[in-house]
């Protein structure tokens, strides 16, 4: 199964203030097997970046300014994402804002019926605690240290060790090939036909003689 872990930085936190997209992260899994395969791009918002959101990710006006629009690179992180499930910390907060987007150059949304929220799952498995990425970090041991500053691929390179924790699935699942390994269906015969493969040597009767004399002199000398 394919899968996309997804995350965005933003001018802002709400596009009812018309504040925009400045960078995506994917990152390309299959079975939970990161495939190296990422889309990433810093993106020109055609706004400022407010002061909060800069504390935040450290992507200034001057650097964001001679960087591809969202419209530029749309088709593109499109055809990344497409036929996959996407996976998503927050997924309320990211999808609407790549749906922001999309309506405004009058593309068709994103379907949350593909998307799976961690945030949503970590509740559930969490009620009551504190469920950020950082929190889920701290919870399962997960080194961090390099989330400084938030960044799109380092947060997607997070959210994967996140997702695979509360899947369960401590680490990713392995897609054996060699049915030698899988094959369960080995009876005992053949088992000791692939792993004996030595020469049987047969016990002679005088040395059969000395054993069972051995065992007599020592069962008798300690009392057995």
């Amino acid at each position: 199964m394919l899968e996309v872990l997804l995350d965005i930085e933003t001018t802002g936190l709400s596009t009812t203030q018309d504040h925009r997209i400045v960078e995506i992260g994917c990152v390309e899994l299959k079975d939970q097997i990161p495939t190296n395969k990422i889309f990433h791009e810093y993106i020109n918002p055609q706004r400022k970046v407010s002061e909060e959101a800069y504390k935040v990710h450290g992507y200034s006006d001057d650097f964001l300014k001679d960087k591809k629009k969202f419209s530029e690179i749309v088709e593109k992180f499109l055809d990344f994402v497409k036929e996959k499930k996407i996976i998503i910390h927050n997924a309320d907060f990211d999808l609407g804002f790549i749906n922001y987007e999309l309506k405004k150059i009058k593309i068709k949304p994103i379907d949350k019926t593909n998307v799976v929220d961690t945030l949503e799952l970590a509740r559930k498995k969490f009620p009551g605690a504190q469920n950020s990425l950082d929190a889920l970090c701290k919870r399962y041991n997960i080194d961090n240290s390099q989330r400084v500053k938030h960044s799109a691929i380092i947060d997607c390179q997070l959210l994967k060790e996140v997702y695979i924790n509360l899947l369960e699935q401590k680490e990713p699942k392995l897609n054996f090939q060699n049915e030698e390994i899988i094959d369960h269906k080995f009876t005992r015969s053949k088992i000791n036909k692939k792993i004996f493969k030595g020469k049987v040597i047969e016990i002679g009767s005088e040395e059969l003689n000395l054993h069972k004399k051995y065992l007599k002199s020592h069962l008798s000398k300690n009392n057995f």
